[in-house]
C-alpha cells in the first residue's frame, strides 16, 4: 500500500517537473505599422468546404498548423478551444491547419476523439512554405486586417503569452472600433 502511494507521488512530480521545464515560446506583438501581410490560403475543412484567410477578415484570428503525431500540438489543442469558446463571439476566431501526411483519414477520427471546437483546415506543402513552417507547432496571431501581428515558432506556445495578446489584439480592435464610431459634437 505505502509503496502504491510513494510510486503514485513520484510519478505526479516527475509529471508536474516535466511540465514545468518544457520550454515554451512567447512572442511580442508587434506594432501595427511594422506588421507584415499574413500569406493567402485556400484550404478545405473537414466538410469539403474550401476556406480562404480572406474570410476571417475583420477579426482576430490564431492560425495554428499543427499534427496529430504532434505532442506539443496536442497540448496546445485545449488552450486554443478555450481561447474559441471564450472570445469566439466577439471577433475573434482559432483555425487550426493540420500538416498530417495521412489528410482528413486521420485528422476525422481525431477530431472526432478530442471535440475540438474550431475550424479545422488541411493544409499543404506550398501553405506551410508561405508561412515558413519548419516544424511544428507553429502559432501564428493575425489582425483585423490580415497581418502577422505575432509569431510563435519552433515550439509549445506559453499559453498566457498567446492569451494576453490576443486581449491586447482585441483591445485594439475595440479601441479602433469605438473611435471610429464615436459621436461627434455639431
Amino acid at each position: 500500500m505505502k509503496i502504491a502511494t510513494v510510486s503514485a507521488l513520484l510519478f505526479t512530480l516527475t509529471a508536474l517537473s516535466t511540465a514545468a521545464d518544457e520550454p515554451t515560446v512567447r512572442a511580442l506583438l508587434q506594432p501595427a505599422s511594422d506588421r507584415k501581410p499574413a500569406p493567402a490560403f485556400t484550404l478545405t475543412d473537414n466538410s469539403g468546404k474550401t476556406i480562404s484567410l480572406e474570410k476571417f477578415r475583420g477579426k482576430v484570428v490564431l492560425l495554428d498548423f499543427w499534427a496529430t503525431w504532434c505532442t506539443g500540438c496536442k497540448k496546445e489543442i485545449p488552450w486554443f478551444s478555450e481561447f474559441q469558446k471564450t472570445y469566439g463571439r466577439k471577433a475573434f476566431a482559432v483555425v487550426g491547419v493540420s500538416m498530417d501526411d495521412g489528410g482528413w483519414k486521420v485528422v476525422k477520427p481525431f477530431l472526432a476523439h478530442t471535440k475540438v471546437p474550431y475550424r479545422m483546415l488541411l493544409g499543404d506543402d506550398a501553405t506551410a512554405k508561405r508561412y515558413g513552417i519548419d516544424a511544428l507547432p507553429d502559432t501564428f496571431l493575425i489582425d483585423q486586417q490580415g497581418n502577422i501581428a505575432a509569431a510563435y515558432t519552433g515550439g509549445l506556445v506559453d499559453r498566457n503569452d498567446v492569451e494576453a495578446n490576443i486581449r491586447a489584439a482585441r483591445g485594439a480592435l475595440t479601441a479602433r472600433q469605438l473611435a471610429y464610431n464615436k459621436p461627434t459634437d455639431k
